[in-house]
């Protein structure tokens, strides 16, 4: 179409986004409370790219990448070369509207020895992207450690899988709340501790890519999948702790800022109305939720956990249960989809996380059972999110709630995205019925503000509301109708 033409086709096409904005919601920005926030978020490794600039060294993901691991064999190298085009991002941050901004900071990039001495140029990055987030009025919200490691810790003592990492993820928090914490409004521990531990160490599909057969979802030389996913979570827990513990006496009653984890989320139905396949539902929720929230909320692991996975599941001391307990001021969950659970007989012999589980997941209710990953035949369930929602706050004493992560993926590189609108729309819609409900829900970000290199696809899969142009050295940034949506929605 002529230059004219294609004007006004997208002059028309704006105001019919504007239009369905209002129209068809049923909802507007005005029906959440004005302290509620509306953002979006990418993650260090998946957005920045610069990975040998500026002193940053290798974290897990480099050498995994490196050795051929992701499926389209891409890396991180560039990504959406974020640490270079970081001014303009944020300055579409301002222009779409967002309130808030979730990243998370590359520890490698910050401490390349992952401990020690900090590097003035990773520490002038995050200070300049935090102060233009400030100065455009978006509130920043920070994950410390989104499932990138310095590799040279997991080379010294195995990173997760050692008590050590305890204190060096204590002293790499304390850089980060002393550096940056008098602009940060919230601060998130760690990403998705329950998948990505799984993903890490019992199938093998995220680094360090750690299994034992038949468990990995490829062949692997080292690790052991009944055993080492239950220890690195144990670790975590330890370690996110000790971090909480450090924000709440140092620094939060100046910074004013809030603590707490975020977990991977999905919502479970049960494939019928037998017994054991409401019991298969529970269970299900128990080792998703319960493995991290339990602990965190109560001071232990679920029951159902301790019975099935017996004496691997390492105890919790008296001094180790009282740390934990109640040290989170928010939950974060990302959320995409639902699953059809059914009973699964506990399988004798040698078992990994999902055998303990001892359910068959699928995407819907008449899909095949999903092998080692998540379920693929996955459909847009907007009540899930709501149902989930309302479940964490009847099960968790209702802790104030950010859907941190809800989005939608694609293997179409178009602009004309109308797909994402329905489902972000939808899935925000079901946010404030679980709020009508009674859930203490505070905020929620759409994935991805851009198109970045995503942890399972690698850049076979768009979630951005702005597409990149991966092919063009510029990686030019374009607004998707998605992103002129969510900004008539937030203005």
């Amino acid at each position: 179409m002529g230059a004219v033409t294609a004007f006004f086709y997208l002059l028309l096409l704006s105001l019919w986004v504007q239009d369905a904005t209002a129209a068809d919601l049923g909802f507007t920005r005005s029906d959440f409370p004005r302290e509620f926030v509306f953002g979006s978020g990418t993650s260090a490794y998946q957005y920045e790219g610069a990975v040998a600039e500026d002193g940053r060294s290798p974290s897990c993901w480099d050498t995994f990448t490196h050795a051929g691991k992701m499926s389209d064999q891409s890396t991180g190298d560039v990504a959406a070369d974020g640490y270079h085009k970081y001014m303009e991002d944020v300055k579409l941050m301002s222009e779409t509207g967002l309130e808030a901004y979730r990243f998370s900071i590359s520890w490698s990039r910050l401490i390349p020895n992952g401990r020690g001495a900090v590097n003035p140029k990773g520490l002038q990055y995050y200070n300049n992207l935090i102060d233009e987030l400030v100065n455009h009025g978006i509130q920043v919200h920070i994950t410390l450690h989104h499932i990138d490691l310095p590799r040279i810790l997991e080379d010294e003592y195995g990173g997760w899988l050692s008590p050590r990492i305890v204190e060096d993820f204590t002293a790499y928090a304390d850089v980060c709340f002393r550096e940056f914490g008098n602009r940060v409004a919230s601060w998130t521990t760690v990403n998705e501790p329950n998948i990505g531990i799984m993903a890490s160490y019992d199938i093998a599909i995220f680094p360090p890519g750690r299994c034992s057969d038949p468990f990995g979802a490829t062949k692997c030389t080292a690790g052991d999948s009944s055993v080492e996913p239950y220890i690195a979570a144990h670790n975590t827990l330890m370690a996110h702790a000790s971090v909480v513990r450090l924000y709440r006496q140092k620094y939060q009653p100046m910074q004013k800022g809030i603590i707490g984890i975020n977990i991977y989320s999905y919502w479970s139905y049960p494939q019928s109305n037998a017994t054991t396949d409401l019991e298969a539902t529970q269970r299900c929720k128990d080792f998703l939720y319960g493995w991290i929230l339990e602990p965190l909320v109560f001071g232990d692991y679920p029951q159902v956990m301790k019975t099935n996975v017996g004496s691997r599941l390492p105890p919790f001391t008296k001094v180790q249960s009282e740390l934990i307990k109640g040290s989170l001021d928010f939950l974060g969950i990302n959320h995409y989809f639902s699953v059809y659970v059914n009973d699964h007989p506990l399988d004798t012999g040698v078992r990994d996380y999902k055998a303990d589980m001892s359910v068959n997941s699928r995407g819907n209710r008449t899909g095949p059972p999903a092998g080692k990953g998540p379920p693929r035949d996955t459909t847009s369930d907007p009540k899930g999110l709501q149902l989930a929602l309302e479940y964490l706050k009847e099960t968790y004493r209702n802790l104030p709630i950010y859907v941190h992560e809800n989005g939608m993926g694609s293997a179409d590189d178009t602009l004309d995205d109308t797909g994402r609108i329905g489902y972000l729309s939808s899935y925000m819609e079901s946010t404030l019925k679980a709020m009508r409900n009674g859930a203490n829900v505070r905020g929620y970000f759409a994935w991805a503000f851009m198109d970045l290199f995503e942890l399972l696809s690698g850049y076979q899969s768009r979630y951005g509301l702005y597409r990149v142009d991966f092919a063009n050295e510029r990686l030019r940034r374009q607004a998707r109708l998605s992103a002129r949506w969510y900004s008539g929605f937030l203005k």
